[in-house]
């Protein structure tokens, strides 16, 4: 028995007894992931929704894996109710479920968020509107007044920042120090209708499994006419497809392959070191970019030309609000101000001023002094800071 194979039998020996330390002192953790599966038992899975659905809708739901676009290419029949929970969804599909719509269907989106195209084609706007640890859910027709739902787990805190005239508002979300926000709507759209609901979480299995918290679910699903409905959901083929999916979900197998993988890559490791070459060192070229934006920041302030460079600030601030925050820098008016604070959550009196020095720096004929570009960079830098 030769020195390098006693290594590699003392390697992989210590490498068991720690694997065999680690499963033993194991402790099942919670998956708090907000994954949304129907095959999920983990607290935010919809394992315990998939299972009560046909109660739900007295067996008239069909459970289509195909994207929108392909089934509604495929089938063409009567009105239907269509539903969607936070399902990643092409733009394609998304103008065929409004086709749908228009057409005479109804449309349930339970959905944190959509594309800003589609929600601007229903009528409204979604953003963050919540910050608190704890929101209640409650709905708006009276006879509904006494089903709620408080939402004590990592609430997504969601709801809609502007809505249409001719939307009308299903549900709110309540707080203690704020005021009620909307974030369950009805939009008449074509010959059928639209709702949608931003916080996903109410159907998910820690909540439906908690007292009280079902008949919420149930006021929601009331709205839809009582004939079949089709829910899009995400497609298994490509786990099935996986050629490890058997390993990995075995304990006993997952271990034994991450072993062969370390011992694999320590049998290269030792064998790597031992013949590797002597390899030259070369020095990385050396980068001049820092030198050279000091250089043109040198040569605006020696040519003194503020104002220019109050105007670059001033353009790149907005493309990266454009960018970033998908909010419209056309008219910096009192609704800009108002979206750029909601998303910022910065005060409205650092806003006001950088919409004034912004202003300043588009004008071509103002006179501008250094403290002013001083000003203006340090606070549209503090605003975009998130």
């Amino acid at each position: 028995m030769n020195k390098t194979f006693k290594i590699y039998a003392v390697i992989f020996i210590v490498v068991m007894i720690i694997i065999a330390l680690f499963e033993v002192n194991k402790t099942e953790s919670t998956d708090w992931r907000k994954n949304f599966d129907i095959n999920k038992k983990s607290p935010f899975g919809l394992f315990v929704f998939n299972a009560e659905i046909k109660d739900l809708f007295k067996n008239k739901i069909k459970k289509i894996e195909q994207t929108p676009y392909d089934f509604y290419n495929q089938n063409k029949g009567k009105t239907h109710n269509i539903l969607v929970i936070e399902h990643d969804i092409d733009r394609p599909s998304w103008n065929k479920i409004l086709n749908e719509v228009s057409n005479g269907s109804d449309a349930l989106l339970i959905v944190s968020e959509v594309p800003k195209d589609i929600s601007d084609s229903i009528g409204y706007y979604d953003s963050k509107i919540s910050f608190e640890d704890n929101n209640v859910l409650k709905l708006t027709d009276t006879k509904f007044q006494n089903d709620f739902i408080k939402l004590d787990k990592f609430p997504s805190g969601r709801g809609f920042t502007f809505i249409k005239p001719n939307v009308e508002v299903l549900g709110k979300t309540v707080e203690e120090n704020n005021s009620d926000q909307a974030n369950f709507i009805k939009v008449e759209f074509g010959k059928g209708n639209i709702y949608v609901h931003c916080e996903p979480l109410f159907i998910t299995n820690y909540y439906l499994l908690k007292p009280g918290s079902v008949k919420y679910a149930q006021d929601v699903f009331s709205y839809l006419d009582d004939r079949e409905t089709v829910w899009f959901v995400e497609g298994n083929s490509q786990a099935s497809r996986y050629f490890m999916r058997f390993i990995l979900s075995n304990p006993a197998l997952k271990y034994a392959w991450w072993v062969l993988l370390g011992g694999l890559l320590l049998f290269i490791f030792f064998n790597a070191k031992r013949k590797q070459r002597i390899v030259p060192i070369i020095e990385p070229l050396k980068n001049t970019s820092v030198d050279f934006v000091k250089s043109i920041g040198n040569l605006y302030l020696q040519e003194g030309d503020f104002h220019d460079m109050m105007a670059k600030k001033a353009q790149y601030f907005l493309n990266k609000v454009r960018m970033d925050l998908l909010i419209d820098t056309q008219n910096l008016d009192e609704e800009f101000m108002k979206k750029l604070q909601l998303k910022t959550g910065k005060p409205m009196e650092m806003i006001n001023e950088a919409i004034v020095l912004i202003k300043k720096a588009q004008d071509p004929y103002a006179s501008v002094m250094r403290e002013e570009l001083a000003r203006m960079n340090k606070v549209l830098d503090e605003i975009v800071k998130m």
